[in-house]
């Protein structure tokens, strides 16, 4: 369920939570051998974009990668700067924005089928840019590159969509209700 933003004043205010959001989000890390850290970063992409839909989704996601590129510590592991974007985890962070447009796509639709499909897609999607900036970085096989940067969060992050998804409709209908003064 896409939050409905009825005014600037809202838009502006619900782009920059989602991406403050991420930003906290993603300093929930673990370490791995490998360097690409497990994050809650997939959930917070994919609850943006369930949330405010493709626009805004992408915006706050957008506004995220922008904070990171200018040095702030929004990254995992409070990182930041360009070079986070040249590293073996800039695949990732890249392809954080198509993932939160196939959500907020999915959520537009209003179907919980399509809605999962494209989420799925965009993680999908973020995979696959994650594997390849990580093989041409680390000058390894694109096989041992799914295997250390891919495999080992897949199940942790097809659950994360779906958790997104449904907490979106609950935090969609909670802040209705108090922009509503009760009512739903």
């Amino acid at each position: 369920m896409i939050l409905e933003l009825k005014n600037t004043v809202q838009k502006t205010v619900m782009t920059g939570v989602m991406a403050a959001v991420l930003a906290v989000l993603s300093q929930i890390s673990i370490p791995l051998p490998s360097g690409v850290p497990i994050t809650l970063q997939t959930f917070a992409v994919a609850l943006g974009g369930y949330l405010l839909g493709p626009a805004f989704g992408s915006a706050a996601v957008g506004v995220y990668l922008i904070l990171g590129a200018i040095g702030l510590p929004v990254f995992a592991g409070f990182s930041g700067g360009l070079g986070s974007f040249v590293g073996i985890t800039g695949g990732f962070l890249w392809s954080f924005l198509p993932m939160a447009l196939l959500c907020g796509l999915g959520a537009r639709s209003g179907k919980k089928a399509v809605s999962l499909a494209l989420g799925l897609a965009g993680l999908a999607i973020c995979h696959l840019a994650g594997c390849f900036q990580f093989s041409g970085v680390a000058n390894a096989p694109f096989s041992a590159a799914f295997f250390a940067a891919s495999f080992p969060f897949l199940v942790k992050d097809v659950i994360s969509v779906a958790l997104a998804y449904l907490a979106s409709a609950a935090v969609a209908a909670a802040l209705k209700k108090s922009w509503t003064g009760g009512t739903v």
